[in-house]
């Protein structure tokens, strides 16, 4: 009987773990689908510069996509007629929490090399394909 009992408690267990990785994947896909639509409306041209981390190691996962998100709250609408979509999205990117923390990460926002928004966007993009 007790095996019983544990073997329904590991079958539980290993369930569980099974539905929780592809509603993360599902989730990194979607945030992915919303950076790639914030591409084209998002102002290029006389912005400020945005820190933007490219290819940080694995211990820094976490400190980069918190610079993103910092960054995300410095874009600009290309124009009025965006705005709308422009927000919808930045709302979805500023609330997106990364799972993962990590080790503790020497480097800083500070650190990395300042660029176009489109670009930061990209680097963005980069960085999520390679969580999923």
């Amino acid at each position: 009987m007790e095996r019983m009992i544990i073997f329904c408690m590991l079958f539980f267990c290993c369930s569980m773990a099974l539905t929780v990785a592809p509603y993360r994947i599902v989730k990194y896909k979607q945030l992915f689908k919303t950076i790639r639509q914030l591409e084209p409306i998002v102002k290029d041209k006389d912005v400020e510069l945005l820190h933007t981390p490219e290819n940080p190691v694995d211990e820094c996962l976490f400190t980069a996509v918190t610079c993103f998100q910092k960054g995300i709250l410095k874009l600009q609408p290309a124009n009025s007629q965006v705005n709308s979509t422009f927000n919808q999205t930045t709302k979805v990117l500023k609330n997106f929490t990364f799972s993962n923390p990590g080790k503790h990460c020497e480097s800083s926002c500070e650190s990395y090399e300042k660029k176009k928004p489109k670009e930061f966007l990209k680097s963005f993009a980069k960085l999520i394909n390679k969580v999923i």
